[in-house]
């Protein structure tokens, strides 16, 4: 009876070369640091709505606790509208700065890049040369 031969890679680590290759690619690198900058992002948003903006909208719309105390109780069950307009203050708050940021910032960013290459590049010396001896030959 014969024992099936198994093959043996060349390189035994090609596995962890391929990972590597793949983990420092500048794309995934800047993947990582825009998720670490999102949730860094998400937390300052979430403070600012939490600290700030709800509590001041609890001074305007007075009542004997915050917005955290705001509830309804039906058949002694607590329903915390409170908490949920918190919430979707947040989600307001942070689609308006992706929307600023996103339509407007880099709206701004990518029609000016797109200014730029839609610009002819300036003539050389020879198309200017060029174009002078065009000019003389047509005046003849």
């Amino acid at each position: 009876m014969a024992i099936p031969q198994m093959h043996i890679p060349e390189k035994p680590l090609a596995l962890l070369e391929e990972f590597k290759n793949f983990a420092l690619k500048g794309n995934v690198i800047d993947l990582a640091v825009g998720v670490i900058i999102g949730a860094a992002f998400g937390k300052i948003i979430d403070s600012l709505v939490k600290n700030i903006i709800m509590p001041v909208i609890s001074v305007l719309l007075p009542s004997e606790q915050g917005y955290l105390g705001w509830k309804f109780v039906i058949n002694g069950k607590d329903i915390p509208y409170g908490l949920f307009i918190g919430e979707v203050v947040n989600f307001l708050v942070v689609a308006l700065a992706l929307y600023l940021f996103i339509v407007k910032f880099l709206g701004f960013v990518m029609k000016a890049k797109k200014a730029e290459a839609a610009a002819p590049p300036a003539p050389t010396k020879d198309q200017e040369l060029l174009t002078e001896i065009r000019d003389l030959l047509r005046k003849k």
